[in-house]
């Protein structure tokens, strides 16, 4: 979804397919807000900021909390696009006065993108802390590997664990989990798993998995950007995980188990 200034932009089509779109600049600065959905509000979005330039909007600022293609942040073979790179291209291209994005998946997306804002998720992470937290428990936060613990361990004071994953390198997909510790129990904790994306939940399923075996009492599990391919995995089904919260920078779907953060 596209927001133009908090209202969200009518994207219509010709018959032909081509995107039919009507907006009216009101000033000469604007906020637009992109909530990814589609690769097609890309083209939208060049064709609305250059429509802003055009009838004298001067200062624009891009609200992206979601990063498209932040996955494909490398490229390990010459058949491999590196969709991140041309991403940013195109977003560099449209000259915005500030991209601002909410924990973006690598430091390459930073790199890449101009007059990039970034927006911790620390607060975030302290609300939903504070959401499950109850007097008296004892609390774990969990990152499910080593690059998740460097990156969110100091955001909030709390004692941690974090897993390192076991995988089919062939097939890339998650064999297991082990949980390095530090020497502290994790019996009978409540823990909060924490880290940027889920897709199908494979990595927390697996986390929670662990835990539960080493005597976790309740999991949840927070994530920043939440793809709606979640409902197809094991997260939601298998009964490990209480709750999942996340923000709608990226999940628009509804379901009992996940609460949605507003931004």
């Amino acid at each position: 979804m596209i927001k133009l200034n908090g209202k969200p932009v009518e994207i219509n089509k010709f018959p032909d397919g081509t995107l039919l779109i009507k907006e009216k600049p009101s000033d000469d600065k604007a906020l637009v807000t992109w909530r990814f959905e589609n690769n097609e509000e890309l083209v939208a979005l060049i064709y609305i900021t250059h429509h802003l330039r055009a009838h004298g909007v001067r200062r624009i600022h891009l609200f992206m909390p979601y990063i498209p293609n932040a996955r494909q942040d490398r490229v390990k073979a010459d058949e491999d696009v590196f969709t991140l790179k041309y991403f940013a291209w195109v977003i560099n291209s449209l000259n915005f006065d500030k991209v601002i994005v909410l924990d973006p998946h690598s430091s390459v997306s930073e790199a890449l993108i101009d007059r990039i804002e970034v927006m911790s998720p620390a607060e975030l992470i302290k609300e939903v802390y504070d959401k499950i937290y109850t007097d008296g428990e004892e609390m774990l936060m969990f990152y499910p590997d080593e690059g998740a613990m460097k990156r969110y361990s100091g955001m909030i004071s709390a004692p941690y664990a974090f897993g390192i994953k076991e995988r089919d390198w062939a097939t890339g997909k998650i064999k297991g989990l082990s949980v390095f510790d530090g020497g502290q129990s994790i019996e009978g904790k409540t823990v909060l798993i924490v880290d940027d994306i889920s897709s199908r939940g494979g990595t927390f399923y697996h986390s929670a998995k662990k835990l539960k075996e080493l005597g976790a009492a309740k999991v949840f599990l927070y994530v920043t950007h939440c793809e709606n391919t979640i409902l197809e995995g094991e997260v939601l089904t298998s009964g490990l995980i209480e709750k999942v919260y996340t923000t709608d920078s990226l999940f628009t779907q509804t379901h009992e188990k996940i609460e949605v953060i507003e931004l």
